[in-house]
């Protein structure tokens, strides 16, 4: 009941990421290897049906694999929704997925403006980002934005451009602020001075800032 709003689901976590985040806390998933088939995985939705309502693909980045598509049809079959989260940086396999019908919410993450984008996540795919997002926008598909903060990679007033820019590209719904949670290992190491959202004042009324965590 966390990960897919008013969806009972069950996550499925697809190893290896094409971002090095700093504050990334799954470094598991990110660098390591994969455990399951796609059989397997199919076989336990299969076992879930009637328990589950949906199924959320994460990782890592689970748009890296093309599998994803031929996955979604199957659990489409069995009358589970899917739910993507993404940075985004594949595009191209969104498009698909959103062609033929295959998702039914997507959570995007936005790790930040470009002058402090490769910064924070070791790439250079924000166009590839903002691709998704107008995909997103003009596919009328649900789906949320949602950015990590840690105040010392992303001050406010970078937060307030980066909800500016969704605003300006036509973005209308909540915008999710996830504190950091430094309780566990990182991608990176972090700096553990890092003062805590628990509110956020922004004078845009186009969208709503909801702190998360």
């Amino acid at each position: 009941m966390i990960d897919y709003p008013e969806i009972t689901s069950c996550i499925l976590w697809f190893a290896g990421c094409n971002m090095r985040c700093t504050y990334c806390y799954n470094p598991d998933i990110v660098f390591g290897k994969g455990k399951r088939r796609l059989s397997e995985a199919l076989a336990f939705a299969e076992s879930r049906k009637g328990l589950l309502d949906g199924v959320v693909m994460s990782g890592g980045e689970c748009t890296l694999y093309k599998e994803i598509i031929p996955l979604a049809h199957a659990l489409k079959a069995m009358g589970m929704k899917v739910k993507i989260d993404t940075n985004g940086s594949r595009p191209d396999r969104m498009r698909t997925l959103l062609m033929e019908q295959l998702v039914d919410y997507v959570s995007l993450d936005f790790k930040a403006m470009p002058g402090r984008f490769e910064m924070i996540t070791h790439s250079d795919v924000y166009t590839q980002f903002e691709e998704t997002l107008d995909l997103l926008l003009c596919a009328g598909r649900p789906f949320e934005v949602r950015t990590t903060i840690h105040s010392s990679l992303l001050p406010d007033e970078e937060i307030r451009k980066m909800a500016d820019q969704l605003v300006a590209r036509g973005y209308r719904g909540k915008y999710f602020l996830q504190n950091f949670m430094n309780d566990t290992a990182t991608v990176g190491d972090m700096d553990e001075r890092h003062k805590r959202l628990s509110a956020f004042a922004y004078s845009g009324s186009a969208i709503e800032i909801v702190i998360r965590n």
